[in-house]
Formats: structure tokens, sequence, C-alpha cells
């Protein structure tokens, strides 16, 4: 289960909404433990487990330094990262690959004031799958809506309209369904990120899909 650390809300007060950044953290790194987050040496979140994405949090627009443990532990640093974050802007850190080669990954993210017109909804894929050949994403039967994407790659977000689709993921240049989605619900108004995660190996692919911003003004 994740939390995030007091430290977090210290280090911020008094920081208003244009003052700093929006950041979010993903553990997307198939045969890594949970783990716990540090920023700028002091732990702002723990237990963070596979496929698990944190809200937004707030951090200052300014270089920040980002370390990943295993949970409840100091040592050792899989991951230790400094991050240069933009005023205003929203980002996702994830941490990908396998634990031998994990790594961190930043992805920009849409902005929450800027939402599809009614009737319809934003998405991107992001392939987090190590080893995972790169990928098309297709509607069964259907267009294919994003177009061969490696790893560790985020797509370009795509206006849809809101709907319930049955999705494939497919080798890229390939029919060949590597993976099924069937009854993917994209609703009105919100952005999505879906990330491909797991193993191909090991039998383990499978998406998590998220919502970045919605028009009524709620981020995950």
């Amino acid at each position: 289960m994740r939390k995030l650390w007091p430290f977090v809300w210290m280090l911020l007060a008094g920081l208003t909404w244009a003052q700093g950044a929006m950041v979010r953290v993903a553990h997307l790194s198939p045969d890594a433990p949970a783990v716990d987050v540090l920023v700028n040496g002091e732990r702002a979140i723990r237990n963070l487990a596979f496929k698990e994405v944190t809200p937004y949090i707030p951090l200052p627009a300014a270089k920040v330094r980002v370390q990943v443990v295993p949970a409840g532990q100091d040592a050792p640093v899989v991951i230790d990262a400094e991050l240069e974050l933009r005023e205003g802007v929203y980002y996702t850190v994830a941490a990908t690959g396998f634990l031998a080669q994990i790594r961190p990954q930043v992805y920009t993210d849409a902005l929450a004031g800027l939402f599809p017109r009614a009737g319809y909804a934003r998405v991107r894929v992001v392939h987090a799958s190590p080893d995972a050949p790169a990928v098309d994403v297709a509607v069964k039967a259907g267009p294919v809506l994003f177009q061969n994407l490696p790893f560790p790659r985020a797509s370009q977000y795509l206006v849809v309209a809101a709907g319930r689709y049955d999705l494939e993921v497919r080798v890229a240049g390939t029919t060949t369904v590597a993976l099924e989605l069937p009854g993917v619900v994209l609703e009105s108004g919100k952005t999505y990120t879906v990330f491909a995660v797991g193993s191909v190996r090991d039998g383990t692919l499978t998406v998590v899909p998220v919502v970045d911003a919605a028009a009524l003004g709620g981020n995950r």
C-alpha cells in the first residue's frame, strides 16, 4: 500500500499552484520489489508496488534529486536521478526495465486545464514492457490508433470519441495479437495514459490505465 510521506507537505507549505510542478511516480519494473521514493534525501513515498501509480504531488520548479530504494530500507539505491522540473508542467516519473537494468523514465503529461470537448476523450500509450517488441495498438477489426511504439516510449495523445472499445496490442507492423483489451471505456472529457507493463517471457503482459486529467477538475 502506497503512502505519501509527510515530508512532501512540509517541504511545500506555502507553495502556490503557479510556483511548482506536479509529479506522480509509477512503478513499472516487473521484477522489482515494492519501493520507497526519496525526494532530496527525504522519504516522500513508501511501499509503492509494481503497477501502482501515485496521485500527482506538488514539487518545486527546480532541480530535484529522486532516489529509489527497496521499501523500508536505505540501500541499495537502485535509481538516483536529478530532474529539472518546470513550472506548471505535469510529469510521470517511472521506474522501468527489469531490476538488473532498472532506470527512470520521465514523461511529460497533459496539463490539467486542457480537456477534450464534450463527447471525446484523449488517450496515449506508454510501452513499459522491457522484453516486448515495438507494438501497434488498434481497434479490433478497425483502425490502428498507435503505430510502432517501442519500449520505453510514450505515444502522443490522441483524441477519440468517448465510448467502449475492443482494442488489440499487436507486434508492430503485423496482425499478431500480443494482448487483447476488450471493453476499454474512455469517458467524455477525460485524458488517459495506458501503461503497457509486465513481461512477455513470464506471460504477465497487461495494461494499467490511469486518468491524467478530467474536465470536472479531478486528477488521479
